[in-house]
């Protein structure tokens, strides 16, 4: 398959100063890319439900900054109109709108007494150990904390002989972005989209429970299938199926872009079409697209193919980024 490289997450958020400060002064994101949208769209084009019929029309007004950690990108946008709405105060982890990305740190308990001098929102009292009897996550540490939007965020540190080797022998103290998870309601259905048509690998698996991952997902007696991908280059991307419970919520089927709760999972291929041609093939229709092949375009890309993965999470395909510019508002 195309795929080359999971280029960057997407995070939609209610105040882009806020959001940029809180990114680049706790945990040192750089921005690379600063630029605002505007134009006359239908409000059927920022829908993802896309069988929704509407002629209402409005001005879309967006601005979407790019910050760098390390070698990877996030890339948070905010619709000054129209706004969207906030994530349901009573979302869970095991939700399938649930999305975080994990910052990989040199030093857990400097990176935690960090995190806490900055007064960031803990989901847990704090890091916790994966226990050794798990092969494959045994010895890892993580910590769960939101953004001032109340995204998730993970911070995780490997321990020698797991996870990327570029994450070893490092003085700094948040080196970059090792994964993206989401929660799926089906592993199976999951790496079928994504290793059987999206070309991505499977790396391991593994199941996950105990008190230290209660804790992690702050719910009792949990069980996670976890199953880590992938591409030939850039972010991981992390399957997160609850085997229980198995009480989470589906993506809620009126969900916009401008919600918060909608992340995009911006992932670089060498054939686009073809891509497109076999997702909608395989029952997965396309969303939306865009082309703009003209340099002077605010658009970052030259095509745009946005589909929804089985669980309705974001994915944007495109062939490729052009170089970030930085604007100052």
């Amino acid at each position: 398959m195309s795929i080359t490289t999971v280029k960057s997450i997407g995070m939609t958020v209610a105040d882009m100063e806020r959001a940029i400060d809180f990114y680049t002064t706790i945990f040192g994101f750089t921005t690379i890319g600063d630029r605002q949208v505007t134009g006359m769209e239908t409000v059927d084009e920022i829908s993802l439900q896309t069988e929704r019929s509407c002629e209402e029309s409005t001005t879309i007004q967006l601005r979407v900054v790019d910050l760098q950690l390390g070698a990877e990108t996030i890339e948070l946008t905010e619709y000054i109109t129209p706004i969207g709405r906030p994530i349901p105060p009573d979302a869970r982890s095991n939700d399938r709108w649930f999305q975080h990305i994990a910052i990989v740190v040199s030093d857990m308990e400097r990176a935690y007494q960090h995190l806490c001098g900055h007064q960031v929102t803990q989901t847990l009292p704090s890091p916790q150990t994966l226990p050794d009897w798990n092969p494959v996550a045994g010895g890892i540490q993580a910590f769960y904390f939101r953004d001032p939007d109340g995204h998730h965020l993970e911070l995780i540190q490997f321990p020698t002989g797991k996870g990327d080797p570029e994450w070893q022998g490092t003085d700094s103290l948040f080196l970059g972005i090792d994964h993206t998870a989401i929660v799926v309601a089906d592993t199976a259905a999951s790496l079928a989209f994504y290793c059987d048509l999206l070309g991505m690998k499977l790396k391991q698996q593994s199941e996950n429970f105990g008190v230290e991952q209660d804790r992690l997902s702050g719910i009792a007696n949990v069980r996670v299938r976890i199953s880590s991908l992938k591409a030939p280059a850039g972010i991981g991307i992390e399957l997160l199926e609850y085997l229980a419970p198995t009480d989470g919520r589906p993506i809620p089927i009126d969900t916009e872009f401008n919600d918060l709760w909608c992340w995009q999972t911006n992932i670089i291929v060498t054939a686009p079409l073809d891509t497109v041609q076999q997702l909608t093939a395989a029952q997965f229709p396309l969303v939306s697209a865009e082309i703009s092949l003209a340099s002077e375009s605010t658009l970052e890309f030259d095509r745009q193919f946005v589909f929804q993965d089985p669980d309705r999470h974001t994915i944007r395909l495109v062939d490729r980024f052009k170089k970030a510019t930085v604007n100052h508002y």
